[in-house]
């Protein structure tokens, strides 16, 4: 059906307007969250490891001024930022070591956390050094814990950042997907690239239920890696790295900040 010309109009005004509210919306959000203090927990995604300019403070947990936390506290300059993510940080690592700067006074609260507890480092190791069949058995094996065990810690984890942040907008930052498919890449096989992306998707899915239970708002980092996986030509995240294994399979600094920090802009 052919529209006139006033009904064009008439909608490319309501979509531009819808964007500009959109836009007042998202710049007001953030303005309310850097009234009050943020506090960045979470694992090593959110310390920043494999993005280099390390706090020297920071000790092995490898906090990064390069890393989404820092570069969004930077920007939008809260009245106070706790900076507590931790390299190889679990479940019961945020607990126990994290949540101490959260208050009442607490805006803002950013975490990623649940890849170590469901194995990350192990998944990696396996598929890197063993066999097809290997690798997908011990994916198998994470799958089987994030639907019987992780959850009840996420929950566990959401709720104490509640009860001591009640007033805190909270943001839950997922993982990306490792490998750009369909295409000639050295290293691990296709059926193990394609075996990883979904562990990471089976994973994302699990935290962005738990989260939306809490009624915390989930940031996807997916679509932004779209793009700049492994293999891609354009990686924003480290490969098997033998002189900094730690780094390995890690955001670079653009992955931080092209990356993630867009889908922490948006979500907070």
């Amino acid at each position: 059906m052919r529209r006139s010309r006033f009904a064009v109009f008439v909608i490319s005004t309501l979509l531009a307007t819808g964007t500009a509210l959109t836009g007042a919306a998202a710049a007001q959000a953030s303005q309310t969250a850097a009234t009050g203090g943020y506090v960045a927990l979470g694992d090593s995604y959110s310390s920043g490891v494999g993005a280099g300019s390390y706090i020297r403070s920071g000790g092995d947990c490898d906090r990064s001024t390069k890393a989404y936390p820092y570069l969004w506290a930077a920007a939008h300059s809260p009245s106070k930022f706790d900076f507590t993510a931790c390299s190889g940080a679990r479940t019961g690592d945020v607990l126990s070591g994290q949540l101490g700067p959260l208050s009442t006074a607490t805006s803002l609260v950013s975490i990623s956390v649940g890849g170590n507890d469901a194995g990350f480092a192990d998944v990696m190791t396996t598929c890197v050094l063993q066999s097809d069949s290997s690798c997908l058995s011990r994916i198998k094996t994470a799958k089987a814990y994030v639907d019987s065990t992780l959850p009840k810690q996420l929950d566990t984890v959401y709720t104490a950042i509640r009860s001591k942040a009640p007033n805190a907008h909270v943001v839950v930052i997922g993982y990306p997907r490792f490998y750009k498919l369909g295409t000639t890449c050295v290293g691990l096989s296709g059926t193990k690239r394609s075996a990883i992306n979904g562990a990471a998707d089976y994973l994302d899915t699990a935290i962005n239920k738990a989260a939306a239970n809490h009624g915390f708002t989930y940031g996807d980092v997916r679509a932004t890696f779209t793009g700049h996986e492994l293999c891609s030509g354009s990686a924003w995240l480290h490969s098997l790295n033998l002189l900094s294994i730690g780094e390995s399979y890690h955001p670079t600094a653009a992955g931080q900040s092209g990356g993630y920090l867009p889908v922490m802009n948006s979500a907070a």
